[in-house]
Order: C-alpha cells, then structure tokens, then sequence
C-alpha cells in the first residue's frame, strides 16, 4: 500500500514537471487585428478661451459711490440703457449754489448797465436839476445886473456877486456829473462779470457731474464680465462691466509647438464647453500665431479661431476645449495607434506570417486621428497586425493568434 500511494505521487511529480515544461515552451498567446478602411480625420485637441470680437469695458467716468446696479453675466443690455447710477447729491448742492449766485451776478450787471442803483441815481439826478435851475437864474441875474451897472443903476459889487453864483453853481453842477458816473466804475463791472463766469464754470462742472452719475450702455450686446457691486466706491477710469456682441466669437486655443505645423488657416474647428455636456459650436482657424510662448509646462502658439455662436450660450472668459480638423482621408486603409513600434528610426508592425511565426515589417504612416494612423505603405486589408502584448515578440517568434478584443 505505501507502494502504491508512492508510485502515485512520483506520477504525478512526473506528470507536473512534464506539463510546466510543455507551457514554458508552448508559443505566446497574441492578439492580432486587420487593417480596415474608413473615414480617417486628422484632429488636434486642446483647450483655449472665448472672447467676444466686438466688445466694450463700460468705466466710471467720474468719481463716487455706486447707488443703483443690476447688471448680471449673460443679461443683454440696449444701446442706451441705463445700467449704473452715481451719487450726485454733492454736486446737486454745488449746482444750487452756483445757480443762485449766477442770478445774485446778473442781478448786479443789471444795476450796473442801468448806471447804478435807482435810489442813487435819483437822488444826484434831483440835485442836479436843482443846480441847473440855480445856475440859469444866476445867468439871467448875471445878465440883468449887466444891463443896469452899464447904466449906473446898480453897483458892481452885485454884478459880482451874480458872477460867482455862476462859478457856483456851474462847479456844483460838474461835482454832481462826476458824483454820477463814478456810481458805475469799470472795475465794478468787471467784477462783477468775473463772479458770474465763475459761478457759470461752477455750475456747468456740477451739471456734468449730475450727468456722468448716470452711466449707460456705449452698444447692445450681452454682459460678460462684471467687475463691482453696489455700494463701491468708484474713482474715475474703474472699470464697472465689459459688454459684447457674442453671436460670433473669438476663440483662442493653445497649440502645442510640435503640432503647430499641422495648423493652417480656415481649417474647422469644434468648440465644448464643460458646463453644457453635450453642446457643440463649429467655426474655422482665423488666424497662426506670431511667436511661441510658455504656458505653464507647455511651449504653446496662440491660434484664433472664429466661432457661430448664434444661439448666445457660448459665454465671453469661458475655458472651452477645442478640436482642429488638420485632415480628412477618404478610404484610408488604418490601424490602431498602439500597434505600431520602432525599431532604430524605423517605424513598424510586427505582422503574423503563413507559417505562424511573427516578423517586424517597415510602414509608412500618414494621418492621424487620436486612436488610429493611416498606413500609406506596407500592409493590406488581410494582413494581421500583432496587439500590444507582455510577450516579447522577435522575428521569428512562434506564436498562438487568440481573437482580439480590439474593433
């Protein structure tokens, strides 16, 4: 019995070595594919931002608080429209002071261009009458006495004395003449002119304060940046919200510097943006960048594509993804790009031969899609193209085909 349960485990002993050596020598499991044809369009994908072509930045044309705002991303606003208000109420006050002292300045111009005050002028006015009619009968006096003195019926001593009434009076009357124009000086009325141009500039200034308080929209278009809330206190030039025709945009992309030359103008470009999952907006490359430049890691050329947004909900500062078409093949005979391997500067496939064995054969490649590469030279339809494998595979190499997963 001991024997027997010996003979038995040396078979089995026997059997195992004989089966791990057949599996260390049996040829590796390999997946192949075939080439096929179809469609292939070349595309390079990568990020970039929207911007609107046509675009205001509505500031602040003047200094104060913000008092009314309503403005939201995304709201559409008219021509015109009022969509920021200041506080004015300083320069209301401003305004009727200045108003009150332009009447006060007129008002004085007034008395000045009419020679004076009433009441002033009146008064020397009744003087003077009194003086002329003082002055007209010392000359008739005057003239009398003449007559009698010449006749020796009067003594001389009154014709004097009606002589100097004259002079009197006359004196009087040119003290009073000039008591009158010197009511109204010139000094006086530039004076008074120079208040009123003053109290004038005054008011226009707070007139246009009051009338930069309010703040309106330079164009239509829709808000897509909003920079204060209300309440802020705003200084002259601070931008208050930017504003922008968005039925058609302008999308910059970041084009890695090796993928660069695939890129040309009016090529088509696909917009997504990850806040409408399954949304698409199409346009074409408008414009090659002039210089490369560092983004983060990257060596990146600044292309600008134009976008139909037509429908508005592709929003202006957005972070969108975006994919060029660089080519499109028809009837391309095409692989998968994980079949290919290099070997030295050759590219290539490792093919199954008739016989079962594999061996590495030399292609030549044309375009690309992010899954699969155009084979100008080296394979046809029927022709089985090995899998990525762990099995190293060499010229010559048996190999066991399995059914690919793959297609």
């Amino acid at each position: 019995m001991k024997r027997l349960l010996w003979l038995i485990a040396l078979g089995l002993i026997g059997y195992g070595a004989w089966y791990v050596q057949r599996v260390r020598n049996a040829p590796p499991e390999v997946a192949f594919t075939k080439p096929r044809r179809e469609r292939l369009v070349s595309k390079v994908s990568t990020n970039g931002k929207v911007e609107p072509i046509e675009w205001h930045v509505i500031r602040s044309p003047r200094e104060g608080a913000l008092l009314r705002f309503a403005l939201e991303k995304g709201q559409h606003v008219a021509q015109g429209a009022v969509i920021a208000e200041l506080d004015s109420s300083e320069a209301q006050t401003e305004l009727r002071t200045a108003e009150a002292k332009i009447a006060q300045a007129k008002a004085e111009l007034a008395v000045l261009n009419q020679g004076g005050r009433a009441r002033d002028m009146a008064t020397i006015d009744g003087d003077l009458d009194r003086a002329r009619l003082e002055l007209a009968a010392a000359q008739k006096l005057h003239e009398s006495l003449q007559r009698l003195v010449a006749k020796n019926a009067a003594p001389r001593v009154e014709l004097d004395q009606a002589a100097e009434r004259i002079r009197t009076a006359t004196a009087n009357i040119a003290s009073l003449e000039k008591q009158r124009a010197s009511l109204v000086t010139a000094p006086d009325r530039a004076s008074a002119q120079a208040r009123l141009q003053e109290a004038e500039t005054t008011a226009d200034a707070a007139r246009r304060r009051i009338s930069h308080a309010t703040v309106v929209a330079p164009a239509s278009g829709t808000v897509y940046q909003v920079d204060v809330r209300k309440g802020a206190y705003l200084r002259p030039g601070d931008a208050i919200a930017s504003i922008g025709k968005l039925d058609r945009v302008r999308v910059a992309v970041f084009i890695d510097e090796p993928e660069l030359g695939a890129i040309k103008v009016g090529q088509t470009v696909t917009i997504t943006w990850d806040a409408l999952p399954g949304a698409a907006w199409t346009g074409s490359v408008e414009k090659l960048p002039s210089q490369i430049t560092a983004l983060n890691s990257r060596q990146v050329g600044e292309v600008v594509c134009i976008i139909d947004n037509r429908d508005g909900r592709l929003l202006a500062q957005t972070n969108i993804n975006a994919e060029i078409q660089t080519q499109a093949v028809e009837n391309a005979l095409t692989i998968p790009k994980e079949v290919l391997r290099r070997e030295k500067t050759e590219a290539g496939v490792i093919v199954l031969q008739p016989d079962g064995t594999v061996a590495f054969r030399k292609i030549v490649t044309g375009a690309a899609s992010v899954t699969r590469i155009e084979v100008k030279e080296g394979l046809q339809e029927g022709d089985q193209v090995a899998l990525p494998t762990d099995s190293p595979l060499r010229d010559g190499t048996k190999v066991k085909p399995v059914p690919a997963t793959e297609n």
